[in-house]
């Protein structure tokens, strides 16, 4: 009767490792982290060993001994706004060069919402936290600071020295986008705003009302304003429809709009094609952000451009930046001038 062959563990440790190689189980750790510290027919023998064995290590008990996690955390208002996906990607992008991989989440806004998420992430002990913070207090980054967690903040001006930033000067952008619509001839200008408790909402605005003043004008002879809100959600596409359309019902309709982002924008021209209004003929509009279906609209949509991968990148890289001074990175968007306000712009 033959004698079975000695059955292999399910799962190969370094130390079935070792044995089969006859070597210590150093010399076996050695062989995976310093391999170049091993003589090499030592090595090669280790090697063989793995390879026959399906040695596969654990990345888990890899962290444990060099110390934090290999995860990052990115925390935005909704990953669904083609603004965060993109500024995702740039964050993926560099993140993936420094061996780190990003877990992302939404908080809709939401600081309860935000501040689950964050005690979620400290739990599992990431490495660092990239965030879109949901208000201007500190109150719900106290959570991952006790945890000795570095945070960027990202999309966001500078809330204290201690914490790097990256963000778009969304008060210039705003500004450019009026001041087009003023060069134009515009006179009776719409704002469809997010809410005032959005940063990006008050910065946006501030633009809008500085544009109108540095050209003499008084704000409440030019412009009309609303904070569009669907459902309960804004900066969306029927938000933005909700917005055109109480703005072009009211008193003294506008003869352009300005939306607080493309997605707004998108809604209200469908609300303006719906009344059977040309664009820019009967009413011109400026969208913001510059995302990539902009360009390819039946009616190429004018738009503030905003570098959205450049800013996770540039996110990412300040999480990587582990010491050294804090760093402060602000993106200036430039106008894009398309059909939607100017009649076979290029």
């Amino acid at each position: 009767m033959d004698t079975p062959a000695p059955s292999r563990p399910s799962r190969p440790s370094v130390r079935d490792v070792a044995q089969l190689a006859g070597v210590s189980v150093g010399t076996v750790s050695h062989v995976l982290n310093h391999p170049d510290r091993v003589a090499r027919g030592t090595r090669e023998r280790v090697e063989a060993a793995i390879a026959e064995l399906g040695f596969v290590r654990s990345e888990t008990a890899r962290r444990l001994r060099h110390g934090g996690s290999s995860l990052v955390g990115v925390l935005v208002h909704d990953i669904s706004n083609p603004f965060f996906t993109e500024a995702a990607r740039g964050i993926e992008d560099r993140l993936r060069q420094g061996g780190r991989v990003p877990m992302l989440g939404s908080t809709d806004s939401d600081p309860d919402r935000e501040r689950e998420l964050m005690s979620l992430l400290a739990g599992l002990d990431v490495r660092g936290v990239i965030i879109t913070p949901s208000d201007s207090t500190l109150d719900n980054l106290a959570v991952l600071a006790g945890r000795g967690i570095r945070v960027v903040l990202m999309d966001h001006p500078p809330l204290t020295a201690e914490l790097p930033t990256v963000s778009g000067d969304d008060v210039a952008g705003a500004g450019a986008a009026v001041e087009h619509l003023l060069s134009l001839g515009h006179r009776r200008i719409g704002f469809v705003n997010g809410p005032a408790s959005v940063r990006q909402s008050v910065d946006r605005r501030a633009g809008v009302l500085a544009a109108i003043a540095a050209a003499g004008l008084e704000a409440q002879e030019v412009l009309v304003e609303t904070e569009a809100v669907c459902d309960g959600q804004s900066y969306t596409a029927d938000a933005g429809a909700v917005g055109a359309a109480r703005l072009l019902d009211g008193p003294g309709p506008p003869t352009a709009l300005f939306c607080a982002n493309d997605q707004m924008a998108i809604g209200a021209m469908r609300e303006i094609r719906r009344r059977g209004l040309s664009i820019p003929g009967d009413v011109a509009i400026v969208g913001y952000d510059d995302i990539s279906v902009a360009g390819e609209l039946i009616t190429p949509l004018t738009s503030v451009h905003q570098p959205m991968r450049d800013i996770g990148w540039a996110a990412a890289d300040l999480l990587l930046a582990d010491g050294g001074a804090v760093r402060h990175v602000t993106f200036v968007p430039e106008l894009v001038v398309r059909e939607s306000t100017v009649a076979g712009a290029p």
